[in-house]
């Protein structure tokens, strides 16, 4: 649909309820501690078109309503919305422009996950928590500055092929992609938690290490077997 609304009588029509959820979404990343001030944000993709909605810049997160949440094409660019769209809008145009599975993006300063990203030193997977989640360590992306697509080059480049939904952009922060916004928060609070985890494990030596294969194997479970069967959640 190539940045055209999507009309409200379409089966498809997700907009209006796209706004409520990235709105209330972003409370989640201040019940998990993972944001202070106005930093950070919380995308989603809007099915059938080629667009996404995502956090106004600079505004307190007791003020987001789902009005106040822009719409934009993948290029970043405001289709709809009377505020200027987060400074890291062209990070998450990237992102969707490039891994078209991808239906949500996280950006977060959470503090420990934040200390191994200023360290450029990426948590290893020596919990089953972890590899649950993430299938693998949650590797460090490269240095870049804001303001363009760069950090959105890195984030792809360093998850494309990677099973982690996180990545700690080194001497920044987390950005956590998934199938859609709720996944990828919870792939945000989930690096935040390990990130303490294996951090305070540190303090009292070094982490023992899990084998490959059964971190495939847990992986695998979590992802297929965990959870209740789709027509029991329904």
């Amino acid at each position: 649909m190539n940045g055209v609304l999507p009309s409200p009588d379409e089966p498809d029509h997700r907009l209006a309820s796209l706004r409520r959820q990235v709105s209330d979404l972003h409370q989640e990343l201040v019940r998990y501690g993972l944001v202070v001030w106005t930093a950070g944000n919380v995308s989603a993709r809007v099915p059938g078109a080629d667009l996404f909605v995502i956090k106004p810049s600079g505004v307190d997160y007791d003020r987001l309503t789902p009005d106040s949440m822009i719409v934009c094409d993948l290029d970043g660019t405001v289709v709809e919305g009377g505020l200027a769209p987060s400074s890291d809008t062209a990070a998450h145009a990237y992102v969707y422009r490039h891994l078209p599975e991808v239906g949500g993006v996280v950006h977060t300063h959470s503090t420990y996950a934040s200390a191994w990203a200023a360290r450029g030193e990426a948590v290893p997977c020596v919990l089953t928590a972890m590899a649950d989640e993430f299938g693998a360590e949650i590797p460090v992306g490269p240095f870049a500055l804001i303001g363009d697509d760069s950090i959105g080059r890195g984030v792809v480049e360093t998850l494309r092929g990677h099973r982690s939904a996180a990545v700690l952009m080194r001497n920044h922060g987390v950005f956590a992609l998934g199938k859609d916004a709720r996944a990828a928060v919870k792939a945000a609070v989930m690096c935040e938690d390990v990130a303490r985890t294996v951090h305070i494990s540190r303090q009292l030596g070094e982490p023992l290490t899990i084998d490959r294969s059964h971190i495939d194997r847990l992986h695998d479970r979590h992802q297929n077997v965990y959870g209740q069967p789709a027509s029991s959640a329904e």
